[in-house]
């Protein structure tokens, strides 16, 4: 079966409609920018599926490192020959890391996975899976299940907004229902902290 990889910027709008982002914006230009520092640069290209690997992702923290970074970024693309679609410039989202993802499973249909985002997805292996769609009830017995679940409990003062990341879980868990072609979503990351939400990197894949 073939499938459609989504980059970036299309995954954001796909998801958009179910779970917060942040404000973004694709450029080819620094005079197109209208986000403010600090920000995030991305390369944008269906060559650069792992952006992070190849230094993609660059973070601004002030207004005078926005065109040097720009420029890097056009840069590290030309050097890895790859086709770019654009810079996508996004605001700066602080936060716990944390990762949400569907798959398509030949025995229980659409599953929702979730757990430590980021570097620590693959090292810790700390994630909980369900069968979508899930309730608040069971987005909190995920939550519980991870081994990191004490993060979620006020660990070292760190306050996280649960009911946001709750909703959140829940509302990515119905996606399937209106998108049965998706094969594969992955939310990396997701950060929480104890304002909001936001899924600020996202990748998804559909059957076609």
């Amino acid at each position: 079966m073939k499938t459609e990889v989504l980059d970036l910027h299309k995954s954001q709008q796909f998801i958009e409609k179910f779970i917060n982002i942040p404000k973004s914006q694709i450029i080819n230009s620094i005079k197109e920018l209208t986000i403010k520092a600090p920000l995030v640069l991305k390369i944008i290209s269906p060559d650069a599926i792992h952006k992070t690997e190849i230094g993609g992702v660059i973070i601004v923290h002030r207004k005078e490192e926005i065109e040097s970074s720009f420029n890097e970024l056009i840069s590290i693309a030309k050097n890895n020959k790859i086709h770019l679609k654009g810079i996508l410039a996004q605001e700066f989202i602080e936060g716990q890391q944390l990762i949400i993802g569907l798959k398509k499973d030949s025995t229980f249909n659409h599953v929702i996975l979730f757990g430590l985002g980021g570097i620590f997805t693959e090292l810790l292996d700390d994630v909980s899976i369900r069968k979508c769609p899930i309730t608040i009830n069971e987005a909190q017995e995920m939550i519980l299940e991870l081994k990191s679940k004490k993060l979620f409990e006020g660990f070292r003062n760190i306050k996280l907004n649960i009911n946001a990341l709750k909703e959140s879980l829940v509302a990515v868990s119905k996606i399937p229902q209106k998108h049965k072609s998706i094969k594969e979503l992955d939310i990396n990351p997701f950060i929480l902290n104890s304002k909001e939400g936001k899924a600020v990197d996202a990748r998804v894949v559909l059957e076609k």
